[in-house]
């Protein structure tokens, strides 16, 4: 956003010398500074931006060619926005752009206050602006590759620990089966044979000696039956896979949990889908936003549910549609009798919500 402040002042000031030194008609030019500061920030919004660098060309043109005693401030003015094309356009469009500008350059050039030098300066600027054409494509290339490289690391990653815990679920439902086939049927038998003693010497007290048996027999019961379910649930669980999703990705991830969210007695179902949209809010700002820091707060609400916020800071504001990522979680945030609102503020992305204990 500063950066957009920043060009919008310098263009504005290279405008103004326009006006002040060079205008030979100040109230047409004052019409054409306003319609060209109108297309310059309409820039911003990153929506059709071809035809905004275009027109804005061809308005400086006409101030400079027919209502100038010199156009040297509308030269600079063009060049400044073949400087920004170069970064913002794709290369087809780009291409169009440089070829416009150089005939802009070349029909200014027959103007008697235009010398020859100025444009082959023209020349040298448009290959200036080529070469940081080709530079920042092939940043993108990279930046794109490395992106790619990220998610499929991740994804390995990812599949690393549900392949081990596949194999620790595996190793404990074959412990819980030993348990529950060996102690269990031994353990049964015991108390039958307890039974049959007591129906066969009615003088022997062997009730606490059956009570021990059936009391070894319920724990162990109750050991295969914890041993068969998952390991954990709730926010200690979420907070865990948090932790390993910020080592995964690289990023400082800034966690606070408010009192009292430890104790929401939520579900297993809710608690993932809590970390999938934290997941989601993570990978949002590092696919987006270009941002190695995240904020996840974690509150409890009057009415024992739990309130979530994701933001991380943007250092360019961007016209913003929702993808098919945050509409899908949405959806499924609303289907646990949740809410998920997305808000993109002038210095920070927001996604925050509630899901209900």
């Amino acid at each position: 956003m500063k950066q957009f402040w920043l060009r919008f002042l310098l263009f504005s000031m290279l405008w103004i010398g326009l006006l002040l030194f060079n205008s030979a008609f100040p109230p047409y030019h004052f019409f054409l500074f306003a319609l060209s500061l109108g297309l310059f920030f309409l820039l911003s919004f990153r929506i059709r931006q071809m035809y905004l660098f275009l027109g804005n060309s061809i308005v400086i043109l006409c101030a400079g060619f027919f209502f100038t005693e010199n156009a040297l401030f509308a030269i600079g003015l063009i060049w400044f926005l073949l400087l920004l094309a170069a970064r913002q356009l794709q290369t087809y469009a780009y291409y169009l752009l440089a070829v416009a500008v150089l005939l802009a350059c070349t029909l200014l050039s027959f103007l008697p206050s235009i010398s020859h030098e100025l444009l082959l300066g023209s020349v040298f600027m448009l290959a200036v602006s080529l070469l940081l054409h080709k530079q920042w494509n092939n940043d993108q290339y990279y930046k794109h590759l490395y992106d790619a490289l990220s998610d499929s690391y991740r994804q390995l990653k990812r599949l690393h620990v549900n392949a081990e815990e596949n194999a620790r679920m595996e190793e404990r439902t074959r412990i819980a089966r030993d348990m529950h086939d060996s102690v269990g049927h031994h353990l049964t038998a015991l108390i039958m044979q307890i039974e049959m003693l007591s129906i066969k010497y009615p003088d022997l007290e062997l009730g606490q000696m059956k009570e021990l048996a059936n009391r070894s027999l319920q724990e162990t019961r109750d050991a295969v039956k914890a041993l068969k379910g998952k390991e954990s649930e709730g926010i200690a669980t979420v907070v865990h896979l948090i932790r390993k999703l910020e080592s995964e990705s690289h990023l400082n991830v800034h966690f606070t949990m408010k009192n009292g969210v430890l104790s929401v007695p939520i579900s297993n179902v809710k608690s993932v889908m809590l970390y999938r949209v934290i997941q989601e809010g993570i990978t949002n700002a590092m696919r987006h936003a270009n941002s190695r820091e995240v904020f996840v707060t974690l509150s409890k609400s009057a009415d024992a549910a739990v309130q979530f916020e994701i933001s991380n800071k943007i250092h360019e504001v961007k016209a913003f549609e929702l993808g098919f990522g945050l509409t899908n979680m949405q959806n499924r945030v609303k289907e646990l009798d949740g809410k998920l609102e997305i808000l993109q503020l002038p210095d920070k992305f927001v996604l925050s919500g509630r899901i209900p204990g």
